[in-house]
């Protein structure tokens, strides 16, 4: 299984007056265009998912409905996922994952989270991966006893994505 992980986009300031709560903050309207341009950049690689998961937090929902839509992916079976929330257990969004039916599967979340789970499927105790908002990194999962194993196949930066587009 291919396994794309892709760090939310730019969101409103945490130090911005108007500010909600950290799961409620959402993506500036630069935040949108650069998640745009790097979901077109994908879409240049022929990425077809067959299944996405997100965070439930605002960023990465309308990060995973952006690139849904330029992947034309059907918003409507988009899986929210609490195994993608900051802090949460990688081995945890892994076993999730076990669940979907596809070859290709796009996941949207937070950092450090997503780096950390990197690191987890290559084996690795530290994390080897720094996302930026809107970058991707791209693991061919291998089903192990245990855990998944995973190689890492691709890690472009968000800037390479919107230069692809």
């Amino acid at each position: 299984m291919r396994l794309i992980l892709v760090r939310h986009g730019i969101a409103v300031d945490q130090d911005a007056s108007n500010c909600p709560t950290d799961p409620e903050r959402w993506l500036t309207e630069d935040g949108k265009e650069k998640v745009r341009q790097a979901a077109a950049g994908l879409l240049r690689l022929e990425v077809r998912p067959g299944a996405l998961f997100t965070s439930p937090y605002a960023r990465a929902m309308e990060t995973a409905e952006l690139f849904a839509r330029i992947l034309e992916f059907p918003r409507e079976q988009i899986r929210r996922t609490d195994t993608l929330l900051p802090g949460a257990v990688p081995a945890s969004f892994l076993a999730e994952l076990a669940t979907a039916d596809a070859d290709e599967v796009l996941a949207f979340g937070h950092a450090p989270n997503l780096d950390l789970l990197v690191a987890w499927a290559l084996g690795s105790r530290r994390p080897v991966t720094e996302l930026g908002k809107a970058g991707a990194v791209c693991l061919e999962l291998s089903p192990d006893d245990r855990r998944p194993r995973g190689m890492l196949r691709w890690l472009f930066t968000p800037a390479l994505l919107r230069r692809l587009a």
